[in-house]
């Protein structure tokens, strides 16, 4: 990703914020989902980088922070990085999500993405496919902030195309905290116990409000996305 890519989909994101907030008149409440932050991408992240920029402006903003588990990404690195810039923020379990939703207790999500097709299906951290389907639920825009870098034009099918990661069983198994002592790994489960961890699920394109890139905000759709990368229009 190229210097300065992640302040401009901050920019363009935080256009998406301010007017939350000018609707609103209150504290606009943010969740997320895994780390798109600086400690991922330098400066200003993906995902965070509206929040930042809104924070820095002085619009009100309040984040939900989901845990991602089982590497706990969101409780790790996303709240100790929102904790480092004053942004406030609150840790929750992975399944509140939708609860929050329900009650308007979140006004917008955004997530980040690893992979993304070429007509907007949207690979990311497992998980952030069922915030999609809560927040279409809900009538709660749902957008995924992207360096450009990020889109796989050979793909057209996200769901069947983007080969999905099974990482080591002993993420699902154990849980690592600190202790007086340093870092310690407990055992979660009985002993002999089948485990499946998949790295990621991919969110169809019908369930993301947008796309914020470094080039301005499209629609999760080809004829949308080749209108900001015309040049990627010849893509195989």
């Amino acid at each position: 990703m190229e210097i300065g890519f992640s302040s401009k989909i901050g920019d363009f994101g935080l256009d998406i914020i301010e007017k939350v907030y000018r609707q609103k008149k209150q504290t606009v409440n943010i969740l997320t989902h895994c780390n798109a932050g600086w400690l991922a991408c330098i400066d200003w992240g993906t995902a965070t980088s509206p929040i930042y920029k809104a924070h820095q402006k002085g619009v009100p903003v309040h984040v939900w922070v989901d845990e991602t588990r089982p590497r706990n990404q969101g409780a790790r690195l996303t709240a100790f990085e929102l904790g480092e810039e004053g942004v406030p923020h609150t840790v929750i379990p992975d399944n509140a999500g939708g609860h929050l939703m329900q009650h308007g207790m979140v006004d917008l999500v955004i997530v980040g993405s690893d992979r993304t097709s070429a007509t907007g299906d949207v690979a990311n951290k497992i998980g952030t496919y069922l915030k999609a389907l809560s927040a279409k639920d809900n009538d709660i825009p749902f957008y995924v902030a992207l360096p450009s870098s990020t889109f796989d034009f050979s793909i057209e099918d996200g769901i069947n195309q983007i080969p999905i990661e099974k990482r080591g069983l002993t993420e699902v198994s154990e849980i690592e905290g600190w202790t007086e002592n340093g870092i310690q790994t407990v055992r979660l489960i009985p002993e002999n116990c089948n485990v499946a961890n998949f790295g990621f699920d991919v969110t169809p394109s019908r369930l993301v409000t947008g796309l914020i890139t470094e080039r301005g905000i499209c629609e999760a759709n080809k004829e949308s996305i080749l209108k900001l990368f015309p040049e990627r229009g010849s893509a195989k």
